[in-house]
């Protein structure tokens, strides 16, 4: 009685945690693949004037600051003035640790019917500046995955850093040495991954029938080593493939993958082809956080670097945090059924993602 009771009571534990990760996939499903959206700035100087601007694309901003955002770039007035006044409350510039005072606020809607908004900020600093401090609080305006990638063009030179809600200031010496591994490009790529449903989803489908220890590594090394490529190859601007394509063939890979975990009777010899084949695919996903910058050659690759070591970081975090779970399934009876269900949820997901990806605009 106490044995029956002991299997009955792990199998329960075993459906709860599938129950768990079942809801937490639905709630991706309710989300975009990526929920991060992603602010391009540019801060400009000549002596000492400071023009700040920032580009925002609305679809990627969330309710009820895309709203505020849309309504503003229509011309409403009450809406210009609430994001004219969030504009001047967090953006802060300092030279030389001095506070640049703030002037004109612009606020204009584009042209090309491209959902896109640029704010701009002049600012007025006290003396040519040698070391620029930027601040930036959209996060609190924009919602907590909100990102800024800054370009900061002086006669000195071209830098670029990365804000985020838990790095919001960055100091940048202008004009000394040449570029370095920026550590908020680190974070960006962190936070890239661990907020990219679709690559994470990817992966725990590898993994749901990824079999040992051994496999399991050779199968994540796999998909490391082409989604690296093929982030550098579009990063460098050396190969370039349509955004849609390459977001629906990722949630392709999702819904692939996860057919072949119901499918199959053992799990697959040669997963780590599917996962190297794939993992081609994802790293152009990847690739959509830092070709925006339009950096030279050598700038942008040293930010690939940084961005790149956040999504390795990142991704390791993530397999290291689901092994012990896995390994704990795969010694219970009932861990074919929870794979099965979990698989299946997967593929409905992946599928759904591609029709949306291939038919709605």
């Amino acid at each position: 009685m106490g044995e029956v009771g002991g299997k009955r009571g792990g199998a329960a534990r075993g459906w709860s945690i599938a129950l768990l990760l079942v809801t937490g996939t639905l709630g991706a499903g309710e989300a975009a693949a990526h929920v991060t959206a992603t602010g391009l700035a540019t801060v400009a100087i000549e002596g000492t004037a400071v023009a700040y601007r920032l580009t925002l694309v609305l679809s990627e901003v969330g309710e009820p600051a895309g709203r505020l955002l849309a309504a503003a770039a229509d011309g409403e007035a009450a809406s210009v003035e609430r994001v004219v006044g969030a504009l001047r409350q967090r953006v802060t510039i300092r030279a030389d640790g001095v506070p640049c005072r703030p002037g004109r606020a612009v606020l204009q809607g584009s042209r090309l019917g491209d959902s896109r908004v640029t704010l701009q900020l002049d600012l007025r600093c006290e003396a040519e500046p040698t070391r620029l401090t930027i601040r930036d609080d959209w996060f609190d305006f924009l919602g907590e995955h909100y990102r800024t990638i800054v370009r900061i063009e002086s006669r000195r030179g071209l830098r670029e850093v990365a804000l985020l809600p838990e790095a919001r200031e960055a100091t940048v010496e202008l004009g000394k040495g040449g570029p370095r591994v920026s550590g908020s490009f680190v974070w960006l790529g962190i936070g890239h991954i661990l907020t990219g449903w679709d690559h994470l989803l990817f992966l725990a489908a590898l993994l749901l029938r990824g079999g040992g220890f051994r496999s399991v590594l050779v199968i994540v090394t796999a998909f490391t080593l082409a989604h690296s490529a093929t982030l550098a190859l579009a990063v460098l601007g050396l190969v370039a493939i349509p955004d849609r394509l390459v977001e629906s063939v990722i949630a392709a890979s999702i819904a692939w993958v996860a057919l072949e975990n119901v499918v199959a009777r053992e799990a697959p010899s040669r997963r780590w082809l599917v996962s190297f084949g794939f993992g081609l695919v994802h790293g152009f996903g990847f690739a959509s956080a830092l070709t925006p910058l339009r950096l030279p050659p050598w700038n942008l690759a040293v930010a690939l670097v940084g961005f790149n070591l956040g999504v390795e970081a990142g991704q390791a975090a993530a397999v290291a945090a689901a092994l012990p779970l896995l390994a704990w399934m795969r010694r219970r009876p009932w861990e074919p059924r929870v794979v099965r269900a979990l698989s299946l949820l997967l593929a409905a997901l992946g599928a759904v993602w591609l029709v949306q990806r291939l038919f709605v605009v």
